[in-house]
């Protein structure tokens, strides 16, 4: 298991990996570790991020990206499948960006998704209830946004309080910034805070505000999963009580 400190991995050709084990959650338990991992975009993962990948038991990739986004350095190995949940073709392209895109790289549009597209947090849960034995692994382009929604439900549905999952979703901000740095992209640090600024809430107040009206299970029972993938995904996540 290659980790850098505390829940964060390194994987070569990776630069915002995160075992979302450990976190406290309902009735006393807490998130299993290898269960779920949060990562920014994997095309760019070198053989021994690769192989970091399989060593830490990952057996499944939920890519949130559209397909036409994928375009992989390597061949993922063999025995790690890939499943796809287009966020932005599910959420419709170019609605989607009219209404909402001026929220990107905050928290501040997961309340959106929550409200008109439930095939998203939908079809994420979904997808972790019917994976393989072994962990998933749920990333995006940067790690933060796609990826951070979906965390946000997973975590949500596992009984984590609201303080850990946005001191999580933090995280990514500083790893982001050394992403820009070592790919040459712009750092939009700033911009974003800009953002929030606007908003009169904080990050943390955001995440705080819609995981305080966001009821899980009951959220994804009347999206159309059934009970029984509602509760494997949550007992996946969770360690034994």
């Amino acid at each position: 298991m290659a980790a850098r400190a505390g829940r964060e991995l390194d994987w070569d050709g990776c630069f915002n990996v995160r075992d979302l084990g450990g976190l406290p959650a309902a009735g006393g338990r807490r998130t299993r570790p290898g269960a779920l991992v949060r990562a920014d975009n994997l095309d760019g993962l070198t053989e021994a991020g690769w192989a970091a990948v399989a060593d830490h038991g990952v057996r499944t990739v939920i890519d949130l990206r559209n397909a036409i986004d994928h375009r992989p350095r390597l061949p993922r190995p063999e025995g790690i499948g890939l499943v796809r949940v287009p966020v932005d073709e599910l959420a419709g392209n170019v609605r989607w960006w009219r209404e909402w895109g001026h929220l990107e790289g905050t928290p501040l549009t997961w309340a959106a998704y929550l409200e008109y597209v439930p095939k998203v947090a939908a079809s994420v849960v979904r997808e972790v209830a019917a994976a393989p034995p072994g962990g998933v692994v749920v990333h995006c382009t940067a790690g933060r946004d796609r990826t951070g929604f979906a965390s946000f439900v997973l975590l949500t549905l596992a009984g984590v309080a609201a303080a850990d999952i946005a001191a999580d979703y933090l995280l990514s901000g500083p790893n982001h910034r050394r992403a820009a740095a070592a790919l040459g992209h712009p750092d939009q640090t700033l911009e974003i805070a800009e953002i929030q600024t606007r908003s009169g809430r904080t990050a943390t107040q955001v995440v705080t505000d819609t995981h305080a009206t966001f009821d899980a299970a009951a959220y994804l029972t009347k999206a159309g999963l059934p009970d029984s993938a509602v509760a494997a995904a949550r007992e996946r996540l969770l360690a034994p009580g």
